[in-house]
């Protein structure tokens, strides 16, 4: 069930009546209704998916029942590579199996053996790449004793699968999520008001922003061989603020609905692309990622605690593990591997965390250094942006050799983009207005009338520029 549909628009509404409806009855009838509306939205699109994040979850829940009544550590080791290999191996074959097998035989083929690779059609499971790292999260802390098992199936159950972010995130851990479903919730107004705000706000920049320079971004990319260098740029940085406002589009969304029911999300955007170095621009992009493999594959394999070489090699191997984690292609195994090499110069000067607060705080315009520094961060994002956007690697490569070589023709050419490339800029203008805040709408503090004509702007904008068709979301491919 897309966000954007017809469906998701009668279904929201009539689970969020019968939801608050329960309230009287108890906790556990509204983790119940919740697991059951769950999994009613996970099955729209394939009912037998559902079997998958059952099995998912039932393992998980042993799992961590069994690590915390052990105190065997062989045992405890053996039960984590169980929901390890449960996890990675569903992931593993429905996500990769056809990438290794046809990676092999190039191999063999460029040995000069002639095989001829065996593959399946495999239909990857939405959302599979989210909800296996949300229980992974949930079995390695409890091995780690730093949370503990809850005993409540349903409540699990309901985490696993809760359908705001079940999709596309944020990637919840246990310790913040878990706890929200085993405690009372009472309708909160205020936070369901803010919580529409932000749904609107995504909504936005999903259907007018994102799905109206789809089709530029999509002739471009699949005819780069036809534009010259300029038209090329205007494609990335198009590209560019696509997937952002389509991500970060949904992630609003989910966290507002998981408002309008007593839930708080952790944030997932935090205007990214105002960041200063590549090190900030990681803790500001899909920022529970970032973290979950921060947390669960950087620190294990040593992190910063080890000699230069052993941290240039966590950074490469962690970066490109999470390009990986993206999709079976080598175009996303080099964009994380090119954002690795760019994070290793900040990382031997000790500069990885030199920006952590609001860049231009307290002030309007940032300074030449500030804008300087911003610019230099986004125009190494698009370049890492051609390889996770094109169909291969060699197309990547003739994409930015295209940039730099092809002459500029007449200004005439460019005129279609010039609105497009406007809504792009206003929007970007206007996040920098509020980039202390939360989010786009975020504006609470705003004169009365200047705040709902704002909002009513933003209806009419969705209304009469909102991209038509369900157009899905690009993070629903992970």
């Amino acid at each position: 069930m897309l966000f954007n549909s017809l469906t998701f628009f009668l279904f929201l509404p009539i689970s969020f009546l019968l939801y608050w409806a329960l309230q009287r009855a108890g906790l556990k009838w509204q983790n119940l209704f919740l697991l059951i509306a769950s999994y009613v939205f996970y099955g729209w699109w394939d009912w037998r998916f559902l079997s998958l994040i059952f099995f998912s979850s039932v393992v998980d829940f042993l799992v961590g029942a069994a690590l915390h009544r052990s105190s065997v550590e062989r045992t405890r080791k053996i039960l984590l590579f169980v929901s390890l290999g449960v996890n990675l191996g569903l992931l593993g074959f429905f996500k990769y199996f056809n990438f290794f097998i046809d990676s092999f035989a190039d191999l063999l083929t460029l040995l000069g053996l002639q095989v001829n690779p065996w593959t399946l059609q495999v239909i990857l499971p939405v959302g599979i790449s989210f909800y296996t790292f949300q229980t992974l999260s949930y079995s390695i802390d409890i091995y780690r004793r730093k949370i503990e098992p809850t005993h409540d199936p349903v409540a699990f159950f309901a985490f696993v699968s809760f359908f705001p972010q079940l999709v596309a995130g944020p990637i919840e851990r246990a310790s913040n999520l878990l706890p929200q479903f085993t405690k009372k919730r009472s309708f909160d107004f205020d936070a369901a008001r803010d919580g529409s705000r932000q749904i609107l706000w995504g909504f936005l920049k999903k259907v007018v922003v994102a799905d109206n320079i789809a089709p530029h971004v999509d002739t471009i990319f699949s005819n780069h061989q036809a534009y010259d260098g300029v038209t090329l740029f205007i494609g990335v940085f198009f590209f560019a603020i696509q997937i952002y406002c389509d991500f970060s589009g949904y992630s609003d969304i989910a966290i507002g609905v998981a408002r309008l029911f007593g839930f708080q999300l952790m944030r997932n955007f935090a205007y990214p692309y105002f960041s200063r170095d590549i090190g900030e621009f990681w803790r500001r992009w899909h920022i529970s990622l970032s973290s979950w493999f921060r947390d669960y594959v950087y620190i294990p394999l040593g992190g910063s605690r080890a000699s230069t070489s052993r941290r240039i090699f966590n950074i490469v191997v962690t970066f490109t593990v999470s390009g990986f984690w993206h999709g079976a292609n080598w175009t996303f195994i080099i964009w994380g591997l090119l954002n690795g090499l760019y994070y290793i110069p900040l990382m031997l000067q000790g500069k990885q965390k030199a920006h952590t607060d609001v860049v231009a705080k307290g002030r309007l315009l940032p300074t030449f250094g500030e804008a300087g520094a911003i610019a230099v961060t986004f125009l190494l994002t698009l370049i890492a942006w051609v390889f996770f956007r094109s169909d291969s690697v060699a197309d990547a490569f003739l994409f930015l050799y295209g940039i730099v070589s092809r002459p500029v023709l007449s200004g005439m050419v460019y005129t279609g983009y010039v609105v497009p490339i406007l809504g792009c800029l206003g929007l970007l203008a206007f996040e920098w207005l509020n980039r202390s805040r939360q989010h786009g709408l975020d504006i609470p503090h705003w004169p009365f009338l200047v705040r709902w004509g704002l909002y009513y702007l933003v209806i009419m904008l969705i209304v009469l520029y909102g991209a038509t068709g369900e157009q899905e979301f690009i993070y629903f491919q992970f």
